[in-house]
């Protein structure tokens, strides 16, 4: 019976087995202890008998936009809904908090799309590009498929990734005393 639930600190070791699994192929991006514990919150977990069998995440960007990440599923355990079941339960976090739409980099687009995620230009989600994949080895010669989803009919077209500069703030009066 397959179990799907927050991730706690306990899950640190397996989490980073299954990641890290992914990313000695190149597929994912590598995840330390640190990281990991740091980031517990967004994830969560499938457990099927006992035996951790997939994972994934919702890191929130802006007040309107999540993305989808650490999405793992362990080999043995593929084709059985698992991935679907996760992605399913975190859209339904991000709905619960709001957002306007979610968002992943992935190298299987085709999975993502029969959840309801259109393919977008990765240069839409700047955010992204600058805040996590600055350290990933394929920075220069990304090759994942940027997919996003949007959850309220209303939304705008892409999350809301510019970011404000002072520059952008009206000038208010200096007041001094004296």
């Amino acid at each position: 019976m397959l179990e799907i639930r927050k991730a706690s600190l306990t899950d640190i070791t397996a989490l980073l087995e299954l990641i890290n699994a992914y990313a000695a192929q190149g597929v994912m991006l590598p995840r330390t202890e640190f990281e990991m514990a740091e980031n517990i919150r967004d994830f969560l977990v499938a457990f099927d008998e006992g035996r951790l069998v997939g994972c994934g995440a919702l890191h929130f960007y802006t007040a309107s936009s999540g993305e989808v990440r650490s999405l793992a599923v362990d080999p043995g355990a593929k084709a059985r809904g698992i991935g679907r079941a996760l992605v399913e339960a975190l859209e339904q976090e991000a709905r619960a908090q709001e957002l306007h739409s979610i968002f992943a980099f992935t190298y299987v687009a085709g999975f993502f799309g029969k959840l309801g995620f259109e393919e977008v230009d990765r240069g839409e989600l700047p955010l992204k590009a600058w805040k996590d994949c600055m350290r990933c080895p394929k920075f220069q010669a990304c090759d994942e498929i940027a997919v996003l989803k949007r959850l309220k009919p209303d939304a705008p077209p892409v999350p809301s990734t510019r970011l404000t500069q002072i520059a952008d703030f009206p000038q208010f009066p200096v007041v001094r005393k004296q």
